[in-house]
């Protein structure tokens, strides 16, 4: 299995700390945000690794080069500007291939590993889902017993940013046009095509300086413990 990292934003909340410094490399715990997703996806033996960039993308595949030091396969999608999530993943197709692969988020900090979610058997994408945190209470999706996700529904569930996908979730977007996730989310779900998976460990979405320094306490008590 391949997998795609999402590191082309801007990260515009992080206000000062992503002027100069795109925000998978900023660091916590003595190691950029993106090295650890790097690691855990070597851990789980997915060493064929796409990355999309945009903003100071440079600095990106500089950092990381060819992923040898990583233990694994460094491949990258350079978007001149921004296309957005869904259009970011139609854009990196071309090297992702025509199998199910690993999506993550650079910006979020999760310990779910990929073997939790099973094969889609069908299905155009499972997403990982998380209770609702402090800032997006409202959530996003309702699933069901059945793990069906739907628009509609309670309790509400927030996507982690974390997702196994078939790439014909995104193959009918129009290539280098900025596209959203969400309506092929929907789509699928009128399809009866989306699942999704409630995960229970840990999971935050690094969207701010604040949650930034929570996570870097979060790490220095693991440590202590």
């Amino acid at each position: 299995m391949k997998a795609m990292i999402l590191a082309a934003g801007r990260g515009s909340r992080m206000r000062e700390l992503t002027e100069h410094c795109p925000k998978p490399l900023l660091k916590v715990g003595g190691h950029a945000l993106i090295e650890y997703h790097l690691e855990r996806l070597r851990r789980a033996g997915i060493t064929d690794i796409v990355i999309n960039v945009s903003y100071l993308g440079d600095q990106i595949m500089t950092t990381l080069g060819d992923g040898a030091r990583y233990g694994v396969q460094l491949r990258y999608s350079v978007e001149p500007t921004a296309l957005e999530t869904g259009g970011g993943i139609r854009h990196a197709l071309p090297l992702l291939g025509n199998d199910p692969f690993w999506l993550v988020n650079a910006d979020v900090w999760c310990d779910i590993t990929p073997d939790s979610l099973g094969p889609l058997e069908g299905d155009l994408a499972r997403l990982v889902m998380v209770d609702p945190p402090e800032h997006h209470r409202q959530g996003d999706f309702y699933l069901d017993d059945a793990g069906r996700l739907h628009e509609k529904g309670t309790p509400r569930l927030v996507y982690a940013g974390v997702a196994l996908m078939h790439p014909s979730l995104v193959a009918d977007l129009d290539n280098d046009t900025p596209c959203p996730l969400k309506p092929c989310l929907v789509n699928a779900m009128q399809q009866q095509r989306l699942g999704g998976y409630h995960h229970k460990g840990q999971w935050s979405d690094i969207g701010t300086p604040e949650r930034l320094a929570a996570l870097e306490q979060q790490l220095s008590h693991q440590d202590r413990d």
